[in-house]
């Protein structure tokens, strides 16, 4: 799997922050976790220097290196990091290196200079105005991060791609959002997302706007579109929420809920014959800029570990949660 696909535990949608720095002398450390690519405003000076959208330290006159610390905003199991220098091309890092620790929940900083860091990410080089693409092979699960810089320069943004890590014994018997990206749901992929991305519908509370949902473009053919949810365990499904928050002019005209037990399985997988799915919620009105509600409207309730909503023919939807009780073993 390409684990930019799967989430980024450092986003600070998620509440990942960058803590400390040893040096910003050009460049705000709080960049490193803005959403999308950085941007380049090519006649925008400070005091300091010419503006950079990114992290981006002093000349080093004297030995060592720079650093910057970062809490992940969801603990979990990091696959990779982008380490994006876009638009530093004479002033990026030559080289980086990663470490990780696992603290309890906000430590201070002493604490965090204290603590046993993990070198996830041996030192590498960079390429400057790219995106950076490391594979991390420690399947142990962190809450922070540690980015070197060697010896000094810029790095526009930071991607800590990861599986969220969930204590499901905690959850026993909970009822539990099990579509939600904090309890280790993911969308697999989706038909369309010209407008928004299908990654938007399990974000943490209601969007604040029609640019934090999922939206496909006009249909202009036969067909509709379709979002396939594979769930942080599998479940049985108590209730459904299917939210057009913002959408008025733009919602769908109804939607259908499937699900399917497969463990593990990819989107190519649910595409073969091994897998049927099975109606979870029948195709139903949807109205705009509403919260939809559906309890005894569900078919069947599972279990599943997949869910498949289908929206006819197309527009968007902010959120979907999936609520039920994961099965343990």
């Amino acid at each position: 799997m390409d684990f930019t696909e799967l989430t980024d535990l450092a986003w600070a949608r998620l509440g990942g922050r960058v803590l400390a720095a040893n040096d910003e002398f050009f460049g705000s450390r709080h960049s490193l976790l803005k959403s999308g690519r950085a941007i380049l405003i090519p006649d925008k000076f400070t005091a300091r220097g010419k503006w950079m959208d990114g992290w981006e330290t002093r000349r080093r006159r004297t030995p060592g290196h720079d650093f910057c610390l970062v809490k992940l905003g969801l603990r979990g199991v990091i696959r990779g990091v982008d380490v994006d220098t876009q638009h530093f091309t004479g002033n990026y890092p030559e080289r980086c290196s990663l470490e990780a620790c696992d603290l309890p929940r906000n430590p201070t900083l002493p604490a965090l200079a204290r603590a046993s860091w993990t070198e996830i990410l041996p030192r590498v080089p960079l390429k400057g105005d790219a995106r950076n693409l490391f594979p991390i092979l420690d399947a142990r699960p962190f809450t922070h991060v540690r980015l070197n810089i060697y010896p000094d320069g810029g790095v526009a943004r930071l991607r800590v791609h990861g599986a969220v890590e969930v204590n499901w014994s905690r959850a026993r018997g909970k009822l539990l959002d099990l579509a939600a990206l904090v309890n280790g749901g993911r969308a697999l992929g989706a038909s369309d997302q010209h407008f928004g991305s299908k990654d938007n519908l399990i974000l943490p509370g209601r969007a604040p706007n029609m640019g934090e949902g999922w939206e496909t473009r006009r249909r202009r053919g036969p067909g509709h579109d379709w979002v396939v949810v594979e769930l942080g365990a599998s479940g049985v499904i108590e209730k459904v929420e299917v939210d057009t928050n913002h959408f008025k002019g733009n919602y769908p005209e109804s939607c259908e809920l499937e699900g399917v037990e497969g463990p593990g399985a990819t989107l190519r997988d649910l595409d073969g014959p091994g897998f049927k799915w099975r109606v979870l919620l029948p195709r139903t009105t949807l109205r705009p800029h509403r919260r939809h509600f559906f309890v005894g409207a569900l078919a069947i309730r599972g279990p599943f570990t997949h869910v498949r909503l289908s929206i006819f023919p197309d527009g968007g939807v902010s959120r979907l949660r999936i609520h039920g009780r994961a099965r343990l073993a």
